[in-house]
């Protein structure tokens, strides 16, 4: 899979450059962000440019493009800037009195500007030293943060009123939609679903979820009994809700405790959810703009809104669509994908074959082997592997840990960095340097036959996870299961089919199994989309997750085709930042203040 365009790391060498031992960041921030205000007020494109270096890369999120882009090299930032600058008219630019997080004493300047009648941004901007003395930008990451004259209604503009007893009945009123139509309904009621509608909801945005299962949170809760969170609690703070998460709360979140919460978080941010209900169809009308969308109760009956304006997919990771791959040969007994299996118990006595070598199939195949089930994982293609204690602090320590900076800032600074930038050195020093502090672990997985790699390009998980969702597994223990022999290891050889009671491999070995677990990933998120608006809908919408050609991901948050359908997905950390700019779109759209998307192309740069 080939990686965005971009640029080799602008090291020292490479800039012919040194950093003083007396320097003052700050004053080579501010000296930067007045020459880039004035240039930017005056819309002096020359003036702007030059202060970057040739190499050099600016992401936008819908601030000056009212879309998702980033553009590679100075000479089509100037492109860009001749496009957008004058309409955009930025003014009144902050430097925010903050401390950030820098990397070599490397002056971070990070500012909020407004934006002509539109609203207000926040930016920042990544300095490199010159030959001559002289400071440049090599990032500048601009992000649209609210719209003039609708803000979000929290803490000074929330409601003031008292209720006197009427609470709960405007709640119910609320959330059955008798007398109009929500503006938005939103498919799902997990981390992406509940986040988008709670960013429309402090923006007054009337929103409705519906949720098939029986509680909100079940999308967790009915997964297997041994799923974890693999990222630290400080990386996984809900949106719009301080205090993040009680203090004593574990660092890796069991799956059943995230359900409960999200059930909690649903509750007190008054979020409207229908559950045990399914949206059975959505037709787009293209004369009115709106969509006709048909709920169809658990107990048969049917709700038809016919003034839609728009539909979120918050279905899941590629809409939950099982990826099963087809072997020959006919296998007598049970076969169920991963999210199937709930919990090992009912395995106990049995021999089971997990097939694939990512998370999920490490996950399980623990929950197997502490059950005393007789358990192999079948691997099919090589793994990345990084400790989760020792990797997450080289990605989080910072910024995502305790006493980092606060969470919508490390939220700005994590979008700061282009993943056209991360990939081209950056991201491989940090694949290397946990490598070397996982040596005897990898080491050791090497000599048990484990066929590990270092990601797409040497880029570790990042990239896997942004462009595949699977591939890696963040080691929480069951690296040890299989150096130990505890877990069984199958990968000399490809599967060459099933027999009635195991399965068969290319070199004549055979592998007996009474149930066969498939953790093989999910297909397309499209295809939830085909389900509900048929083909020719979901013809035209772009591919969900995966990067495009300047890293950006692809349909998720942003314009995916169809006007008015939106697919949210992510986890819990995407979910918290970017249903902020899915929220504004709706918003904006609905309000009558969304500018054009601008498409003017941007795509350069080298390996």
């Amino acid at each position: 899979m080939a990686l965005p365009s971009g640029f080799p790391l602008p090291t020292l060498d490479r800039l012919g450059a040194s950093i003083p031992t007396a320097l003052d960041a700050k004053a080579v921030a501010t000296d930067w962000f007045n020459a880039f205000t004035t240039a930017a007020s005056a819309a002096d494109i020359d003036a702007l440019v030059s202060l970057f270096i040739p190499e050099s890369f600016w992401r936008d999120i819908l601030a000056l493009t009212w879309n998702f882009r980033t553009f590679i090299g100075r000479d089509n930032i100037q492109n860009f800037l001749k496009a957008r600058l004058s309409l955009s008219k930025p003014h009144t630019f902050t430097l925010r009195p903050t401390t950030l997080p820098s990397n070599n004493h490397t002056p971070t300047s990070h500012g909020s500007p407004s934006l002509g009648n539109t609203g207000t941004a926040s930016g920042v901007a990544r300095l490199v030293p010159q030959s001559d003395g002289t400071w440049k930008a090599q990032c500048v990451f601009t992000s649209l943060t609210e719209l003039q004259g609708f803000p979000e209604q929290i803490n000074e503009r929330r409601n003031d009123k008292m209720d006197y007893g009427f609470w709960a009945a405007k709640r119910l009123k609320e959330s059955l939609f008798e007398d109009e139509d929500p503006k938005v309904l939103i498919i799902g009621a997990g981390q992406a679903g509940l986040a988008v509608a709670a960013r429309l909801k402090v923006l007054d945005v009337p929103a409705l979820i519906i949720e098939k299962n029986q509680r909100v949170g079940d999308n967790w809760r009915n997964r297997y009994k041994a799923l974890c969170l693999h990222d630290p609690i400080c990386k996984n703070s809900r949106s719009l809700h301080p205090p993040l998460y009680p203090a004593n709360w574990p660092v890796f979140s069991p799956a059943d405790k995230i359900a409960g919460w999200l059930e909690y978080y649903a509750d007190a941010m008054e979020l409207n959810v229908w559950t045990s209900c399914e949206v059975t169809s959505a037709t787009r009308n293209a004369d009115s703009q709106t969509w006709t969308v048909t709920v169809r109760y658990s107990n048969g009956t049917q709700r038809v809104f016919t003034r839609i304006k728009h539909v979120v997919f918050a279905t899941g990771f590629n809409g939950n669509q099982p990826n099963i791959p087809s072997y020959p040969g006919h296998f007598q007994r049970p076969i169920l994908h991963s999210n199937q299996y709930k919990s090992a118990s009912a395995f106990v006595g049995k021999k089971v074959v997990v097939v694939g070598a990512a998370v999920s199939a490490h996950d399980i195949a623990t929950d197997l082997y502490h059950a005393g089930v007789d358990v192999t994982i079948y691997q099919r293609s090589s793994t990345y592997i990084m400790s989760a204690e020792k990797g997450l602090k080289v990605y989080f320590s910072g910024l995502y840990y305790e006493n980092g900076p606060p969470i919508d800032v490390a939220d700005l600074i994590s979008a700061s960095f282009p993943v056209a930038f991360a990939v081209h050195g950056f991201q491989q020093r940090v694949t290397e340097l946990i490598a070397d502090m996982d040596k005897d672990l990898l080491s050791a997985l090497a000599k048990r036959g484990f066929r590990a790699n270092k990601g797409i390009d040497g880029t570790g998980a990042m990239v896997l996870y942004l462009t595949k969702g699977a591939g890696y597994y963040l080691d929480t223990g069951a690296s040890t299961l299989i150096i130990d022999g505890k877990i069984k290891l199958k990968n000399d050889t490809p599967l060459q089919g099933f027999t009635p009671q195991g399965l068969k491999f290319e070199d004549g070995s055979e592998v007996e199994a009474d149930v066969v677990v498939y953790a093989t990933g999910y297909g397309d998120g499209r295809t939830v989309i085909r389900n509900i608006c048929g083909p020719t809908i979901s013809e035209q919408c772009s591919p969900v997750w995966g990067l495009d050609e300047e890293g950006e991901t692809r349909g998720a948050w942003r314009d995916i085709g169809v006007p008015g359908l939106w697919y949210a997905t992510g986890n819990i950390a995407m979910a918290r930042s970017y249903s902020k700019y899915l929220a504004l779109q709706i918003k904006a759209m609905e309000e009558g203040v969304f500018g054009e998307r601008y498409l003017g192309a941007g795509v350069s740069g080298g390996q």
